[in-house]
């Protein structure tokens, strides 16, 4: 199967050059290993094959199938300063100190926040929350916050998913009497900020090797010290041990939603996070204790055993519309109420936000869109930088992803409100986006920036526009071509429509949570034929796909309307086509029905 194709064809390869531009290459396996794991496991082969395609050798397929947190639990001790960190907090949980924490506004801060209020709550302590609003205040501590918690008795504040880089402020703080220590993930230089500790998997002198945690599994990690040390002490003689697996639902949120590479022990934590949601829907059962992220499933319809989907597209997008459209601190209530009433008031008004906030991003989707089209008349862009005034700073971050799917290319949205604007950049595999946002502010290009490699924010004058965009292209140019001439589709198996059951993808969820890092399985369907094909919901295409035995299956394909794999399907015809998608439950027909996914196509030949 091919298409024509500028790149080079490899000789490894399924398909040289898809419809959307993949070269489509079979992962490796070790068929001794996959035999031996078949043989001692009593697994299928193609689970078997999944697992060897993923590195797992069958010395750590059980572990690997059974996620322990005994068997990869590492001592917290390891991570740079968490002993500082946990020496102060337990100072002040002895001495009945208030305690103030400062939180972010999205999933992952809301997250690590409503951990650090359960175990305080279980203890009796004292504490305040200030969680920023992201329109008038921005990302990260502010002088005015931390001056707040002590206007309200705080000697000690806890900052999570922030604080890293926030040298100035964390200094005057110290000054003015709040000891800070920081948790935080993201990407920093030394010297640390001048705070009582800064715990940070990601900073250059730590060594404990957790840098796919995010700020919730930070936080967890610090929890597991206090109790720990707390234990140590005797403090627990009179008083109840919090019991902290019960609170991996949001740890599990937090990771998966900012999109941690799931392997080690940040998958183990989200597969135990799973465990502790359990199921939704009719006839489920709310926890006794913090009801709200059930509610919250329940507004948005879902239902059956929790799962990596329910975590990033059902839950996650709900908390995150309070921090976009109205206020993270409902999100944070709404996790740490143990009241059902509120909890349920809260979890509807959430999802009558995320309506909104899918309004809005529709509206600045088009916007984009248009300019980008505008753009293409010229040249296909290596990089989209778009921009316009009164563009929601809520729902930048979601359009530049979306743009950076439709065009494959690094994008950045920025809505101007005046002469300033806020702005937002997802990147590709390869291509350090946060470094050269953080590159841009040096220059004098920006008012602030910095980030993930993949993921970034910035402030921008909208004089400086033009020039900041030359400087991207300029300085990220020869990345992205590399990137596009690396860019694949990972083949886990050829694969028969026979195999399109909920059997079959029942059997290869073992190998998961899916997620980045450790991705779900992917299938090739090899000449097939679209027999029906129709548009759902004015985006997507649904279609019934056949092969020359008079197999059939059912299969979808998402956001694809007006775009050439979504052209293909509804025009191919009698043509042979090679599928390349993903197996899941067809939950509307019920049963042992399942569908494919479809994420990419090309051509047969012969």
């Amino acid at each position: 199967m091919s298409l024509t194709a500028p790149i080079p064809p490899s000789p490894s390869a399924l398909v040289d050059r898809s419809v959307c531009g993949k070269r489509w290459v079979l992962r490796e396996i070790v068929e001794r290993d996959v035999l031996t794991m078949v043989q001692q496991l009593g697994i299928e082969r193609t689970l078997a094959e999944t697992l060897s395609a993923r590195g797992i050798v069958p010395e750590e397929a059980s572990a690997f199938l059974n996620p322990s947190l005994r068997d990869c639990m590492p001592d917290p001790s390891c991570m740079a300063d968490m002993d500082k960190a946990v020496a102060r907090i337990v100072t002040a949980i002895k001495d009945g100190e208030t305690i103030g924490i400062f939180g972010d506004y999205d999933v992952d801060g809301t997250t690590s926040a409503a951990l650090l209020v359960r175990y305080f709550t279980a203890l009796g302590i004292d504490h305040f929350v200030h969680i920023p609003d992201r329109l008038t205040e921005g990302y990260g501590p502010s002088a005015e916050a931390f001056a707040g918690l002590q206007e309200k008795g705080a000697s000690l504040c806890i900052t999570v998913d922030c604080g890293a880089m926030a040298h100035d402020i964390i200094e005057q703080a110290q000054l003015d009497g709040l000891d800070i220590v920081v948790t935080d993930h993201h990407q920093m230089t030394l010297p640390a900020p001048p705070a009582v500790a800064t715990v940070n998997p990601n900073r250059p002198d730590d060594v404990s090797g957790l840098g796919n945690l995010s700020a919730a599994g930070v936080v967890f990690m610090l929890l597991v010290a206090l109790n720990r040390a707390l234990r140590q002490d005797g403090y627990f003689a009179e008083k109840a041990e919090p019991k902290l697996l019960q609170w991996l639902d949001l740890v599990s949120l937090g990771l998966m939603c900012d999109v941690m590479p799931l392997t080690g022990l940040t998958r183990v934590l989200v597969a135990q996070g799973l465990k502790v949601m359990g199921s939704f829907g009719e006839g489920t059962m709310a926890p006794s204790a913090y009801p709200g992220l059930f509610h919250l499933a329940s507004a948005a319809g879902a239902s059956g055993a929790a799962s990596a989907y329910h975590l990033g597209f059902v839950l996650g997008p709900r908390i995150n519309a309070a921090g976009r459209i109205g206020h993270a601190r409902e999100a944070l209530s709404m996790m740490t109420l143990n009241d059902p009433a509120k909890t349920v008031h809260l979890a509807e008004k959430l999802h009558g936000l995320n309506a909104v906030r899918q309004d809005i991003e529709g509206g600045v989707l088009e916007e984009a869109i248009n300019q980008v089209e505008i753009q293409r008349l010229n040249d296909k862009p290596d990089l989209v930088v778009t921009a316009g005034d009164g563009w929601h700073p809520g729902v930048i971050g979601i359009v530049a992803g979306r743009l950076r799917e439709r065009y494959d290319c690094p994008a950045i949205t920025i809505g101007f409100d005046g002469d300033i604007g806020k702005g937002s950049g997802r990147s590709l595999p390869g291509v350090d986006l946060g470094g050269a946002i953080a590159a841009a502010y040096r220059e004098g290009l920006l008012m602030g920036g910095g980030g993930h490699a993949m993921a970034a924010g910035l402030t921008i004058e909208k004089s400086k526009l033009e020039a900041f965009t030359a400087f991207l292209k300029d300085r990220l140019g020869e990345d992205i071509a590399e990137s596009r001439a690396r860019a694949s589709l990972k083949i886990d198996s050829i694969a028969s429509l026979a195999i399109v059951r909920k059997a079959f993808a029942d059997s290869i969820a073992a190998a998961g949570p899916f997620g980045t890092g450790n991705p779900e399985p992917r299938f090739v369907f090899e000449r097939v034929r679209v027999q029906y094909a129709d548009i759902k919901g004015g985006k997507h295409i649904a279609c019934t796909l056949a092969d020359s035995m008079g197999r059939t299956a059912r299969a979808i394909a998402f956001r694809c309307v007006d775009e050439p794999l979504g052209d293909l399907l509804l025009n191919a015809g009698n043509r042979q086509l090679g599928i390349a998608g993903k197996i899941r439950e067809d939950t509307w027909r019920g049963g042992d029905a399942a569908q494919i996914h479809i994420e990419d196509i090309a051509l047969s030949e012969g």
